[in-house]
């Protein structure tokens, strides 16, 4: 029965071909090398005591001990809670408490953190540093001295290996139990949507602790190269684009958005990549179809969420669809083993037909178990016959292709009529003047809620009033913004999900607008 690394020991059958490369350090693993990184820590995480079912937090910058903690843990059967390291000592706590975490893998700085909470945490019982020496805490050195005889444990395809807590954007974070066999069936639909082969270069940009990290390890396992950049910077990204030969670049809204906005001879860097990924939000027809035409680089405009491994069991635009891409509108068709259909968003055992707006429903290998510890929240998503109800609103075309229309949380309902905050964005971040907007709902006494934007503008001189003239040309009249708001920047979870719920809590007041 499968343990989702064991590709690690086919790979390292070709033992001199690099695997992995993390620039900003100067590390460089071969296949057989990073096998060895892994089995040492996950017998010296077995000689701590860390065994099969027991959880352990990571809260580390993206790195090649984070990628390593995870493989790790996973071979010796325990459970990986991968957190990211912005987090403040409240949402630390919650996922180690909440988890039951009985390890910390994490910095010097990090421990310290750690070490201010571990009263408060009765489940925790190590702290492993990387990257120097943290009182109370075993360094990572340590474990990379025990020896790698480490042999991936029996697993099933429904033995849990990760708690994938959500963004919180909406209410106490939920923990997606994600299993061996969700994982692997991962792996496969990336590395089908993507074709990758072991001459294939990706350069990823995912945060560690997104299962966007999942792309980067679809690459490996198909015997690639990943390229680890930390953090998003354009020049840099460019730089290791064009120096390292790139074929696969992961990109999202923001990115593609930024490369458009680059001056000629930009396209030089990306001349080897073959395809970028897109996902995480809504790419825009605005934004999708200049990058296209100018770059000439497919865009994977992928669909899924972190109960679903992304593409683990979702959609995905293929190469075979791209001579239109449906006017650059579709997140694609199901991928692998994935199903999609839309659902009444009231009675999710009304299927809607083809054109018809609903609920997004998924089922596949790459659904999660369920929410950890939250058997009400995972019975009112988690369907008895395999469905898993996304929250998010889309339509189907006649020919299967998905369209995302919004978050279900997320709709406006103005007076009886529905506002979806994505399509008035679609139309403002076209006006010359906006580099960023985004939309939401505030109360209105009158009307239940009205629209409201928040718009970064791309120079001086714009105004609400230019905004709202804008919009009006180009949208009916219920879905222009009642109020634009110019602001310096836009709140993001690591600089790309959109936090909805922080700009109403700033913008909306007690009383709505």
């Amino acid at each position: 029965m499968p343990n989702c690394t064991t590709f690690l020991d086919a790979n390292a059958c070709n033992p001199e071909k690099t695997a992995l490369v993390v620039p900003s350090t100067g590390e460089s693993y071969t296949r057989a090398e990073l096998l060895d990184r892994v089995c040492r820590i996950g017998r010296g995480l077995l000689d701590l005591g860390v065994g099969r079912g027991d959880r352990v937090c990571i809260y580390l910058d993206s790195s090649t001990e984070y990628l390593v903690s995870y493989f790790a843990l996973w071979r010796i059967g325990a459970v990986a809670v991968p957190t990211n390291r912005v987090y403040r000592e409240s949402e630390v706590l919650y996922a180690v408490r909440d988890a039951g975490a009985v390890a910390v893998i994490t910095d010097a700085e990090g421990a310290a953190l750690v070490g201010r909470i571990r009263d408060q945490a009765p489940s925790l019982r190590h702290v492993v540093a990387a990257g120097g020496e943290a009182a109370g805490a075993t360094p990572w050195a340590a474990l990379l001295r025990a020896p790698p005889d480490c042999r991936a444990v029996h697993c099933r395809f429904d033995d849990l290996c990760q708690i994938q807590y959500t963004s919180g954007t909406t209410g106490k974070p939920k923990g997606a139990m994600l299993t061996h066999g969700n994982w692997i069936a991962a792996m496969d639909a990336e590395r089908d949507v993507l074709r990758i082969t072991d001459a294939d270069v990706y350069l990823g940009i995912y945060p560690m602790g997104h299962v966007g990290l999942s792309w980067g390890i679809a690459a490996l396992r198909a015997g690639g190269t990943y390229v680890v950049m930390e953090r998003f910077e354009l020049d840099r990204y460019l730089e290791l684009a064009r120096d390292y030969r790139a074929t696969i670049v992961a990109g999202m809204p923001p990115v593609i958005h930024s490369l458009v906005q680059t001056p000629p001879g930009t396209e030089a860097a990306l001349a080897t990549a073959r395809a970028m990924i897109s996902g995480g939000g809504p790419l825009t027809p605005g934004v999708w179809k200049p990058f296209h035409e100018r770059f000439r680089i497919p865009v994977v405009n992928a669909y899924g969420l972190s109960e679903t491994v992304v593409v683990g069991t979702g959609t995905a635009i293929r190469p075979e669809h791209y001579a239109t891409a449906d006017e650059f509108k579709s997140v694609g068709t199901p991928v692998g083993f994935s199903e999609v259909k839309i659902v009444d968003a009231n009675d999710p055992a009304q299927e809607l037909g083809p054109g018809e707006d609903g609920e997004i429903a998924l089922r596949g290998p790459g659904v999660a178990l369920g929410y950890w510890q939250m058997p009400e929240e995972t019975a009112a998503v988690f369907l008895p016959d395999g469905w898993f109800l996304t929250g998010d609103v889309g339509h189907l075309d006649r020919d299967g292709m998905l369209y995302i229309t919004d978050r279900k949380k997320d709709m406006i309902v103005m007076s009886g009529w529905k506002v979806y905050p994505t399509e008035v964005e679609d139309v403002l971040v076209q006006h010359p003047g906006v580099r960023d907007a985004a939309v939401f709902g505030c109360t209105d006494e009158h009307r239940g809620e009205v629209p409201v934007a928040v718009v970064v503008p791309a120079g001086n001189g714009i105004s609400p009033e230019d905004i709202v003239a804008f919009a009006r040309e180009r949208l009916a009249g219920y879905k222009v913004p009642r109020r634009v708001i110019i602001a310096g920047e836009i709140p993001r979870v690591n600089g790309w999900k959109l936090l909805r719920k922080r700009l109403r809590e700033e913008y909306c007041g007690a009383g709505g607008e």
